[in-house]
This record gives C-alpha cells, sequence and structure tokens, in this order.
C-alpha cells in the first residue's frame, strides 16, 4: 500500500503510436493517459505575421475511462464540458511555459491528451506525458532542418498533493481525492520553480502552514518525477 509521501508507480512508454510527431502513453498507477503531439504549419489568428509559435493542448475523457457506466463523449453534447476545458487550458499555459516560442517559428504545436482509464491525477499525467510529447514533436522538426534551435528551455511536471485525516498527503488517487480536506495541483519546472498551483479547501480552509507543508512534499514529489523522466525517456532535446 502507497505511503502517504510516496508516488505511485509511474511508466512512460515513448513512441506509443506510430503517425504522432510525438506520442507517449504514461500509467500513472491505475491512471492512463496517452499525449500525443501534432505539428501545423498555422497558428492562431492572434499571432499571424508575428513570427512566433503556439503550444496549445486539448484533453478528453474516452468512454469508459471512469467506473460507474459509460462516460458520453463531448461530441453527443456538442460542446466541451466545463472540467475538460479548465484542463486542457491549465495542460496548454503548463507546456507553454517550457517553450520559448520565437524559436518554433510561425507553427503550432497541439498536445492531445485522451484519458484511457482514470484514478485521479489525469491533470498531473497529461501535464507530465504532454512534456514528453512535446520534446519528441520537437525533436523531429530540428531533425528535419524545419528549425535550427530547439524552443524546449525546460521542462515541466505536475503532481497532486492534499490533505487527507489531517495530514498532508503526495499523489492523491481518486479515493483519496474525492475525500481529501483539501486538494492542490502543482505544476513546477525542472529547476524548482513554480508555474502554477491551484488549490481548493473542500471543507475547512486551510492555513498557511499546511500550505507550506503541500508545496514542500509536491516539490520533492516533482524532483522524482523528473528523475523517472529522466530514466525511462531521457532524451532531452
Amino acid at each position: 500500500m502507497k505511503k502517504a509521501n510516496e508516488l505511485r508507480k509511474i511508466e512512460i512508454v515513448r513512441n506509443f503510436t506510430k503517425h504522432a510527431a510525438g506520442s507517449v502513453l504514461v500509467k500513472w498507477g491505475d491512471t492512463w493517459v496517452l499525449c500525443t503531439a501534432s505539428v501545423e504549419d498555422k497558428v492562431p489568428p492572434f499571432l499571424k505575421d508575428k513570427g512566433r509559435g503556439w503550444v496549445t493542448a486539448e484533453y478528453s475523457m474516452l468512454p469508459s475511462s471512469t467506473g460507474g457506466g459509460r462516460k458520453e463523449r463531448d461530441i453527443k453534447k456538442l460542446k466541451l464540458d466545463a472540467r475538460s476545458t479548465e484542463i486542457q487550458r491549465l495542460v496548454g499555459r503548463a507546456l507553454r511555459a517550457a517553450v520559448d516560442t520565437e524559436l518554433l517559428g510561425e507553427r503550432q504545436i497541439t498536445i492531445d491528451c485522451d484519458v484511457l482509464q482514470a484514478d485521479g491525477g489525469t491533470r498531473c499525467a497529461s501535464i507530465t506525458g504532454g512534456m514528453i510529447a512535446l520534446e519528441d514533436a520537437v525533436s523531429k522538426l530540428l531533425k528535419a532542418g524545419l528549425i535550427k534551435k530547439s524552443p524546449i528551455v525546460r521542462r515541466v511536471a505536475a503532481v497532486s498533493v492534499g490533505v487527507c485525516d489531517g495530514k498532508p498527503a503526495l499523489d492523491l488517487d481518486y479515493a483519496h481525492d474525492s475525500t481529501a480536506e483539501v486538494d492542490l495541483n502543482v505544476v513546477m519546472t525542472d529547476d524548482g520553480r513554480f508555474v502554477e498551483i491551484q488549490g481548493t479547501a473542500e471543507h475547512n480552509p486551510f492555513t498557511a502552514e499546511h500550505l507550506s507543508d503541500m508545496l514542500a512534499l509536491a516539490k520533492r514529489g516533482i524532483t522524482k518525477i523528473f528523475k523517472a523522466i529522466a530514466k525511462q525517456a531521457p532524451k532531452m532535446v
């Protein structure tokens, strides 16, 4: 059984699909997310003729990714649900923190995050796997001579922390996430800086001391995640 200060087992399967510019299957405990990267020679209208590129993300949970019956695809509702919209915006923001968009040129890289199986922490797995898929896509641009220098200036990764039974806990699965007193998602760079912190007290407000403890636990967890990435997916463009 996982201890409160431990990560779940993380397995990274690189080049999982054939056609994507980058593809990674992240197995994070019982959460499995497929992250693929696509490169297009276009940018959003607000960046046209600005000499800069863009990194964005899309996120979706497959119909049988959760328990409790089939989850309908968003296309059936003709719009993306609020949770998926919020998560894909988070993933996009996190990955843009890794990139110098001027070095990317006027092209867009889209990271698609498809949750095959969910047991808590899908947004953190999406960010972490998306980072690796992004690296692989950039590597192919370099090899093809389409860019001269890698636009990736740092790595990012994410982990969840919380307060369970009054104590800080790392990497919450669904059972802990659904009952946690506090739920916090932390995105950090590989040089120890914060990109984004999302936190909510589900019941009682939390103290500054609890926040400090959770951030320290998140930092230790993300350090271990970067070591796992370096071991299982060592390439850094």
